[in-house]
């Protein structure tokens, strides 16, 4: 029973928070400058660093006393209601995140075994690059014992300080795996586009790593690039910072995470 509270605990508060420092949600950290097909996996997860900064936004909510009807703070101000709450940030900085600015509007609904938050963004800021569009995002609260899953449906538009335009939408499956005297896994599957300038990323996949991994340590990623089909091996479990690409003509090359 310890346990069953402990992650029940835990439940809305990883949800949000999106394990944005041992696991980020999907952003893979390049240490060195990224080259090649490096950069361009580190291009169209862009949208998950400014994902994250929103997600600890939205942890700062829920944890800073959402239970009043008017919450201030020294760089934010937010208005619940039964149905929900709007957030105005000015000059945050959270969790070492660039500074954030703008409004947020969460709507969440309680169904059964489900708990469903719908954010929108509206002049969103962090640091110089804005962000427009919604999140909905579905916690699944029915075996919180063997682990916790959450999905994600995206439709986001990213606009970098130099006019550079990212966009991501579709659907993404988060769950942290818990088995007895083995680590916590942590797991993304799904199916989202991203576009950046005149380039279409079509992905999709299922992957996983130890909860205390920095990268992607087993599964793969089938990455579709204005056609062209791209599959992305991250191993068999072994946690380090390398993944097998695959050209269409079966080619393969190394590549760095």
């Amino acid at each position: 029973m310890k346990r069953i509270s402990f992650y029940l605990s835990i439940a809305i508060t990883a949800l949000f928070i999106s394990c944005s420092d041992d696991a980020a949600e999907d952003t893979m950290e390049i240490v060195e400058e990224p080259t090649g097909f490096s950069a361009e996996l580190q291009t169209i997860l862009t949208t998950d660093d400014v994902s994250s900064a929103v997600d600890d936004a939205l942890a700062q909510l829920f944890i800073g006393g959402s239970t009043s009807n008017k919450g201030v703070n020294d760089c934010y101000s937010a208005d619940y209601t039964d149905a929900g709450f709007t957030a105005t940030f000015n000059n945050c900085v959270l969790n070492g995140s660039e500074n954030i600015n703008g409004t947020l509007n969460i709507l969440y609904s309680f169904t059964g075994n489900e708990n469903e938050y719908t954010v929108t963004f509206s002049e969103f800021f962090v640091g110089t690059t804005k962000v427009d569009g919604s999140r909905k995002v579905t916690l699944n609260t029915t075996d919180l014992e063997q682990g916790l899953s959450y999905s994600i449906a995206s439709n986001i538009t990213v606009e970098e300080e130099n006019g550079r335009i990212i966009t991501e939408s579709g659907n993404k499956l988060f769950q942290f795996i818990f088995a007895e005297g083995e680590d916590t896994v942590w797991n993304l599957s799904g199916n989202w586009t991203v576009t950046v300038d005149n380039d279409t990323y079509v992905i999709g996949g299922n992957v996983s790593k130890p909860l205390n991994c920095e990268y992607w340590a087993s599964g793969s990623m089938a990455i579709g690039k204005n056609g062209i089909d791209l599959d992305v091996d991250f191993g068999d479990g072994t946690c380090d910072d390398e993944a097998l690409l695959t050209y269409p003509d079966g080619t393969t090359e190394t590549i760095q995470l």
